[in-house]
C-alpha cells in the first residue's frame, strides 16, 4: 500500500526531504504545499513532488504522515487550519527548534487520534557548510536526525518517524523534549542570534563605510547565519517560545565573554592563549567527529549500528483497514 506523505514548507529542507524520498517512489506518494506557488512548482520540477496542493486543508486529506518544515511562526497556524481534516492516525512531524512549544499548539489543535512527533534534523556531516546551496537529496545523508515524542504517543507513530529518517539516510536519534531544546538553544538558536548582534553593532557603525570593504571570511563566516538560517520572524518566534532556555544559553556566553574581556584588562596573554587553543581543539575534535557521521563508533568504539528491517511496517495497513 502507498503511503501518503504531505510536505508543507519547501524551502532547503523541505525540497530535500522530497528528494531524498524519490528514491521511494513506488512506495511513497509525495504532496506538497507552500503559500508560494512558485516555490511549490519548483520543488515539483526538481523531482521532490508528485504533485502540489496549493489549498492547504485538502493537501492533507488522506495524508499518513504529514512534515512541518516551517519557521517556528508559522506552525501554530497551520495546525489549526490543518487540523480537521487529518485523518485519523496520521502522523505529523515538524522541523522547528524548539518542540516544547510544537508539542503543546499540537495538544491544542490535532483532534484525538491524530499524533505529533518532533524532528530535530542535523544537515550531512558531508553537508555542514553547504547552508546557502539548493535543495538536494543528500542533505541529511549519514547524518542524525533526533525524534522528539510527547508521552502518550503510540509506538506505531514513533516507529513511523523513524523509519521516515532512515529513508532521508539519516539516522534517528531519540531525545527528551526537554534535552532537545536546551541543547537547540545553544546549538542552533545562539548561533544565529550572535551573527544578528555582530551585524546590528558593526553595520550601524560610524566606520561601517570603509570597514565594509575589509570585513573577509571571518566576518563572512560568523555572520551567514543570520542570513540562511531562519526567517526573522520564526527566530524571534523561536527565542520567546522558550525564554527560560534562550535565557541559559545567552547568559552563558555572555560569562564566557566576560571572562575573555577579563584577559584583555589585566593583559593576561597566557589566559587568552589557554583559551584560544582549547577552542581550537575542541572545534577540531568535533569536526572529526562530525565529519565521519559514524556517532556508534564514536562512542562506542563499534561502527557496527544495526538497522531495523520493515520499513514503515503494516501499520498503515492496519490503521486505513479499521
Amino acid at each position: 500500500m502507498t503511503v501518503q506523505i504531505t510536505i508543507i514548507g519547501l524551502g532547503q529542507v523541505g525540497t530535500s526531504m522530497g528528494l531524498a524520498l524519490a528514491a521511494h517512489t513506488g512506495k511513497i506518494e509525495r504532496t506538497g504545499h507552500d503559500k508560494d506557488l512558485s516555490q511549490a512548482q519548483k520543488a515539483k520540477t526538481l523531482g521532490a513532488l508528485d504533485r502540489v496542493e496549493h489549498n492547504l486543508p485538502r493537501s492533507v486529506e488522506g495524508a499518513d504522515l504529514v512534515i512541518l518544515a516551517l519557521p517556528m511562526n508559522a506552525i501554530a497556524e497551520t495546525l489549526q487550519l490543518i487540523g480537521p481534516d487529518l485523518r485519523e492516525g496520521c502522523v505529523v512531524l515538524d522541523t522547528a527548534p524548539y518542540k516544547a512549544p510544537v508539542a503543546d499548539w499540537a495538544r491544542t489543535h490535532l483532534p484525538a487520534g491524530r499524533h505529533y512527533v518532533g524532528l530535530v534534523p542535523a544537515l550531512s556531516p558531508h553537508q555542514i557548510t553547504g547552508l546557502e546551496r539548493p535543495p538536494h537529496a543528500e542533505l541529511f545523508r549519514d547524518g542524525v536526525v533526533g525524534l522528539v515524542n510527547p508521552p502518550g504517543v503510540p509506538s506505531e507513530a514513533v516507529k513511523l518517524a523513524s523509519d521516515l529518517v532512515t529513508l532521508l539516510g539519516a539516522q534517528p536519534f531519540f531525545m527528551d523534549i526537554s534535552e532537545a531544546d536546551s541543547l537547540m538553544a545553544s546549538a542552533h538558536l545562539l548561533p544565529q542570534l550572535l551573527s544578528a548582534a555582530l551585524l546590528d553593532m558593526t553595520v550601524d557603525f560610524s566606520g561601517w563605510r570603509e570597514m565594509r570593504r575589509l570585513a573577509g571570511r571571518p566576518y563572512a563566516a560568523v555572520t551567514l547565519p543570520a542570513a540562511s538560517q531562519d526567517t526573522p520572524a520564526g527566530l524571534a518566534q523561536a527565542l520567546l517560545s522558550d525564554p527560560q532556555a534562550s535565557l541559559a544559553a545567552l547568559d552563558a556566553y555572555i560569562q564566557t565573554l566576560a571572562g575573555l574581556r577579563t584577559a584583555i584588562a589585566v593583559s593576561d596573554e597566557t589566559e587568552l592563549v589557554r583559551r584560544f587553543e582549547q577552542a581550537r581543539s575542541g572545534r577540531e575534535k568535533w569536526w572529526a567527529e562530525r565529519a565521519s557521521g559514524d556517532w556508534h563508533k564514536v562512542e562506542f568504539g563499534s561502527g557496527e549500528q544495526p538497522r531495523r528491517p520493515g520499513l514503515f511496517g503494516n501499520w498503515f495497513g492496519r490503521e486505513k483497514g479499521k
